[in-house]
């Protein structure tokens, strides 16, 4: 497919704007492939096909090659209000704010092997009478490799402001269509030093 023209009605937006608690160490940043990080590697592999692909961030400065940022809108936690909220939904209502797109493919940093025929999948899915298209595998739901339209963005500021950030949650309250996968390697999230070693080893 490499080499057909690009994507134009919709945009790519690698979400590493992540906590990376449970790796101990930013998963954006981890070197893999030929390349010196998870991020860089998957901005090489979706950019080819994309007219507009982003990188989804609470700070591109962290970044050492070039691409198109995104940083989040503030969003601080009630009780603590110099705590800013990591939250996929927030990433996701900034992307819509801040750039305006009728419709997104949202792919996280630490998922580096759904690529552009997986998102075929979910593209032909699509029609005008829904807001979201997700990915499930026998694992369950893959609300970070998906596409989201902008008719989400009244539910995710009324989610936020009710300091709900599950994207399951959005999923129940708008029209969401599921699309299976048998590819269970599509879907190796990197959440731990062991689940990197074996992606490694992929």
């Amino acid at each position: 497919m490499e080499g057909e023209s690009k994507y134009k009605d919709i945009a790519c937006i690698i979400f590493a704007g992540g906590k990376s608690s449970r790796m101990g160490r930013d998963k954006a940043l981890l070197p893999f492939g030929a390349c010196d990080s998870l991020a860089e590697f998957q901005w090489k592999k979706f950019k080819p096909y994309f007219k507009n692909i982003h990188i989804s961030t609470k700070n591109k400065n962290k970044f050492k090659f070039n691409a198109d940022f995104i940083e989040d809108l503030p969003f601080y936690n009630k009780e603590n209000h110099d705590e800013l909220i990591y939250s996929p939904a927030i990433a996701i209502y900034s992307v819509f704010k801040k750039q305006k797109y009728s419709k997104i493919f949202t792919i996280s940093v630490d998922t580096p092997f759904f690529n552009i025929e997986h998102f075929q999948k979910l593209y032909e899915a699509d029609n005008n009478a829904l807001d979201i298209i997700m990915s499930r595998n026998k694992a369950g739901l893959h609300p970070l490799c998906c596409i989201y339209k902008s008719s989400c963005q009244d539910e995710l500021l009324k989610m936020m402001e009710q300091d709900v950030h599950k994207l399951r949650i959005l999923t129940k309250n708008l029209s969401t269509k599921y699309i299976d996968f048998e590819d269970e390697k599509a879907f190796l999230n990197i959440n731990y030093k062991e689940d990197y070693d074996k992606a490694l080893r992929f």
